[in-house]
């Protein structure tokens, strides 16, 4: 709309000088008097003037699309440099001892009645350092919420488990900064008496920030791009991928002290001449935290209209975007919180403030459409905190019960019910392979709503919803999860299916490949099975491919007409293999079991010694037998080459998925175009599993 508006302005405009001309722009385009002289020749200037930034925006926003820069220099680099390494990064997790003596300090003289002056320094750097790292755990869990700003987003790629794990130790710097505290405190015990607020200590902090900090961190900022300090300095801070609030802390032992040094100058400079206060120290810290994490997040969260109502304010703070540049380019953008530095010192990206308005506005970018769904459900409270806008290095691992999950359970409680009462499906996470997205999205509904009667129609319309949006705007293949495909809660998928028979998305339920998978695992030589759940979709798919292959199968069922009905699927030659059993006992024998339905410790205890209990039950049975082995839900695991893959899928390892969530990416990959709903076509089972081996896919 601005060329548009600026080649209205050109007919409109006097034949002048182009220097006129771009200072007419500048003036917003008040229209003189209209005039027919040369127009020709400025409307050419004007195309041939906006056509050039127009090809910039695009060439940065290609650049920020594919981010194939990122196999740079900057993703490794020299360790051996003098202060690169931290002193405790050798004890792991148990770094957050250090904090212990002042812990001690309080505990003691709060115990022996000691002066809250002696002791009031202890709590405030334990209290500030637990607030840093909660600013940056909210900024964490706001660049992960997909749901929310998906359409904000700079770079297009996901976090994987690589940079997850670098940036594990992020809050390294949130230790060492209360350490120097501490040694500032006893050094000098004046510095701790100080006023809870002073007017004049806010006003000196501003002038010292401004004055010393920010050209300060300016020229180191360019010194550590230098040949030398790069290569063995701040590479590491750039071998981030992907902007995230955690890469702010991101860095080497000896960035992080000249970064105290920079934080430093305003708190002791007002303090030293008489201005100090706790609030003073509170709100700078805080406040530079949060410019820092903001920076630094991958998500656009400041409005352009902003800097339009106020245009001063570009240099005065800048935003993701901004930071994002300098993480792309390396080469321009280094100002500590204020652009006003980089125009100073010449090193400002031209195209910044455009690149801005483009992300901010949603003019340059839309989020693109994944080809491929994978349609989950919540399966606890507990489990419900394990994704990665709550805590992002917990759902890096397999789900485990974990104290901080039982901490937070109440806020996790209040949130089903919010849930429960108005939600709608959202976007949880996203990953890429072979340049497809791939995506996992998120039913609002929690494991035990599924076996409540009254629930059914609605957790069906939220299904339904899902799988029209997906057919709206253009996924390829959706693959219903666990409870989503339930027979009794729509047959598999086929509910949908029949309801919506114009469908181009594909809608799959993945269980051929599940039935495959557990398949392979039973070695070739077992002539006996015991098989429970056995007239579920998976249970006759599985008995029937056994019963093919010369197996006997003891089928643990109640309803004899559900037996008789899936006899009749083989040939005649072989129907004595299948034999129905209405008590656990029935398997004392047998060592091979395949569970399909929850088995207690008690049930478990009829079969032999030395069994084998192969299970697609979820959740998964208790492994009560120590003399028995156990396999794990049927799963496989991805190709090498997908990208950006950052949380495990529920208990599964890392690069580990269910069976159903790889039978739907094989769909997409093979281009099948029917649905895979309904019962399982047992004549697939093999070629399902040599396409999944065909793609990469392998067995757990």
């Amino acid at each position: 709309m601005y060329i548009y508006k600026c080649i209205y302005i050109v007919l409109s405009c006097p034949p002048r000088r182009t220097t006129s001309f771009l200072s007419l722009i500048a003036r917003g385009g008040k229209k003189p008097k209209r005039r027919k002289k040369k127009r020709v020749l400025q409307l050419v200037f004007c195309f041939l003037f906006f056509k050039k930034m127009e090809t910039q925006k695009e060439m940065m926003l290609v650049e920020m699309e594919t981010c194939s820069d990122e196999k740079r220099v900057c993703s490794s680099g020299k360790k051996r440099a003098p202060l690169f390494g931290w002193p405790w990064e050798n004890i792991s997790n148990f770094k957050y001892l250090l904090f212990g003596p002042l812990l001690a300090e309080l505990i003691y003289s709060r115990i022996y009645e000691k002066k809250h002056s002696e002791y009031s320094w202890c709590l405030h750097i334990l209290i500030l350092s637990s607030l840093r790292g909660l600013v940056h755990q909210l900024w964490s869990s706001h660049n992960n919420m997909l749901f929310l700003n998906r359409n904000h987003r700079l770079s297009e790629k996901a976090i994987g488990f690589d940079q997850i794990d670098k940036e594990w130790h992020w809050d390294n710097f949130i230790i060492l900064e209360a350490s120097v505290a501490s040694i500032l405190s006893l050094i000098n015990p004046s510095v701790t008496n100080l006023p809870i607020w002073k007017t004049s200590g806010i006003i000196s902090c501003v002038i010292f920030h401004i004055g010393l900090s920010e050209p300060l961190y300016y020229w180191l900022h360019r010194l550590l791009h230098s040949p030398y300090f790069f290569q063995h300095y701040h590479w590491l801070h750039h071998s981030s991928t992907v902007n995230h609030p955690f890469t702010a802390g991101h860095a080497t032992f000896l960035e992080h002290l000249l970064l105290c040094v920079i934080m430093g100058v305003p708190i002791l400079g007002s303090t030293l001449i008489g201005h100090g206060s706790v609030i003073m120290i509170y709100g700078y810290v805080l406040v530079f935290d949060f410019l820092r994490c903001m920076g630094h997040s991958n998500i656009e969260v400041v409005p352009h209209h902003i800097f339009e109502t106020v245009p001063m304010l570009k240099y005065l703070i800048y935003t993701p975007t901004y930071h994002f540049l300098h993480h792309r380019e390396m080469k321009t953008n280094f100002c500590l919180f204020m652009p006003l530095f980089d125009v100073f010192g010449k090193t400002m990206n031209e195209i910044s403030w455009d690149l801005h308005r483009d992300i901010s506005s949603n003019e340059g970018k839309k989020a693109k459409a994944p080809e491929f769904v994978f349609l989950v459900h919540v399966v606890d409270v507990m489990s419900s905190m394990h994704v990665p806008f709550v805590f992002r290095s917990c759902s890096s691992l397999p789900y485990a019960t974990n104290i901080i999950f039982f901490l937070h359970w109440p806020v996790a409680f209040m949130v089903m019910l919010i849930m429960w009462a108005k939600s709608k499906t959202f976007l949880l996470s996203f990953c890429h392979l072979r340049g497809r997205l791939l995506q996992s999205w998120v039913v609002p509904r929690f494991g035990f709503m599924y076996f409540l009667p009254s629930a059914k129609d609605g957790i069906n319309r939220q299904i339904e919803a899902a799988i029209l949006k997906a057919d709206r705007i253009g996924v390829k293949v959706l693959s219903l999860a666990a409870l989503n495909k339930n027979e009794a809660l729509n047959g598999g998928g086929k509910l949908f299916v029949m309801k919506h028979p114009d469908l181009k998305v594909r809608v799959v339920h993945g269980n051929t490949l599940t039935a495959a998978v557990i398949l392979n695992e039973i070695p070739q030589d077992v002539e006996e099975v015991f098989l429970t759940g056995a007239t579920s979709k998976l249970g006759r798919a599985i008995a029937i491919y056994l019963a093919r292959r010369k197996v006997r199968v003891l089928m643990l069922t109640q309803s004899t007409e559900r037996f008789i009905s899936i006899r009749k699927e083989i040939p005649l030659d072989n129907r004595n293999l299948l034999i129905q059993v209405t008590k656990y006992q029935a398997a004392k024998q047998c060592k091979t079991w395949i569970l399909g339905k929850w088995t207690t410790p008690n049930e478990q205890n009829w079969a032999p010694p030395g069994t084998h209990f192969h299970q697609f039950v979820v959740p998964p049975v208790f492994e009560f037998r120590r003399d028995c082995t156990y396999s794990k839900l049927a799963a496989m695991k991805l190709p090498v080459d997908v990208e950006g893959l950052g949380v495990c899928e529920y208990t599964m390892e890392r690069g580990v998925v269910h069976a159903c969530h790889a039978g739907g990416i094989v769909h997409l990959l093979e281009g099948w175009t029917h649905h895979e709903v309904g019962a399982i076509e047992v004549d697939r089972i093999d070629l399902v599993w040599e396409a999944a081996l065909r793609h990469g896919f392998k067995p757990v």
